[in-house]
């Protein structure tokens, strides 16, 4: 049963991360009349939506008891708001994250995202060490280097790339790479944040999601009104929206709590696995398609380096023997 859950947890992660990545990028570049949707107030509705998953699990593990699930929102949420209040940073993070990745994939390709937004485990390995004092083995730190060379080759310019970013790209590759490289820092912190928050209290998961998905809420809520304030008094909050808005932000929400069951059920190897299927079909259907990507022999090697850099950082070597403590 536990190994039917695991790998349906991570048959989920790949659906969900390849899908959510090539519909935004689709939905980001679509050409329609009309406002296209604003992707602030698209983020604040995810988090809404996350907000309201999150209170139907903690609403069944509360045995479906209505009464329960307040007893249990009141104890953990009203009667710790010190507890509560410390889940404002990592939400505060996490929602300029998740505006980032709108900026990027309206100025990147899928592929290309994909395989540069694996920095995040260089940035989350390094805040690692430093806030957790997790100590990393031989083959992490080698699995780190090859990263960056990965993501270097992905990077690198080529003739045709120019022809291409020219042509097909919404906007500039620069602003793109930018956008994920901030992303790839404010998901490395936020996320070990998180986790040491969890682990110095006993939570649950999906309390602590309906708190960063609360101030998330609000955060997001205060980058509509700074940044699209206008435009939102002009034609509403909803402007733009359709059904693939609506299937991004479905997605985006259902993000966090598929991360969350995959970290309950599968291992790194099997993670790595995932992603790096998720890379491979970004890519197949970046070309075949959305048509926006042309792979060069440059990205290929990138993207191989990247591939076996995420099973190489989750490897954990059985000491054979007499087992030493890292």
């Amino acid at each position: 049963m536990s190994s039917n859950l695991k790998y349906l947890s991570l048959g989920i992660l790949v659906f969900q991360t390849t899908s959510l990545v090539l519909t935004m990028r689709y939905s980001r570049t679509l050409k329609e009349e009309g406002p296209r949707y604003l992707s602030s107030t698209a983020v604040v509705v995810a988090e809404v939506l996350k907000i309201m998953a999150c209170l139907l699990l903690v609403y069944k593990d509360s045995k479906c008891s209505l009464r329960a699930l307040n007893r249990v929102l009141h104890d953990e949420i009203l009667n710790k708001p010190m507890e509560t209040l410390k889940l404002a940073i990592p939400s505060g993070i996490y929602t300029l994250q998740n505006n980032l990745l709108y900026v990027a994939l309206s100025n990147l390709d899928a592929a290309t995202y994909q395989v540069t937004y694996q920095l995040k485990i260089l940035t989350t390995a390094l805040f690692s060490v430093s806030m957790l004092s997790k100590k990393l083995g031989v083959y992490q730190w080698l699995s780190l280097v090859i990263l960056m060379t990965g993501v270097a080759c992905v990077q690198w310019p080529s003739d045709s790339q120019e022809l291409d970013s020219k042509e097909l790209s919404a906007g500039s590759q620069f602003v793109g790479l930018m956008a994920v490289l901030t992303a790839c820092f404010s998901s490395g912190f936020a996320g070990v944040y998180f986790e040491k928050i969890l682990k110095e209290t006993k939570q649950s998961v999906w309390i602590r999601n309906i708190q960063l998905g609360f101030f998330g809420s609000i955060f997001g809520l205060m980058g509509v009104y700074i940044y699209d304030g206008e435009l939102v008094s002009k034609n509403g909050f909803f402007q733009g929206y359709n059904q693939l808005t609506w299937i991004v932000v479905v997605l985006q929400a259902l993000g966090g709590l598929v991360i969350a069951a995959v970290i309950k059920y599968a291992d790194n190897i099997l993670k790595g696995f995932a992603t790096s299927l998720s890379i491979i079909l970004s890519t197949l259907i970046s070309y075949f398609w959305l048509q926006d990507f042309v792979p060069t022999s440059v990205f290929f090697l990138g993207a191989i380096l990247v591939i076996t850099a995420t099973f190489l950082y989750g490897y954990d070597p059985k000491p054979a023997g007499n087992p030493t403590k890292a």
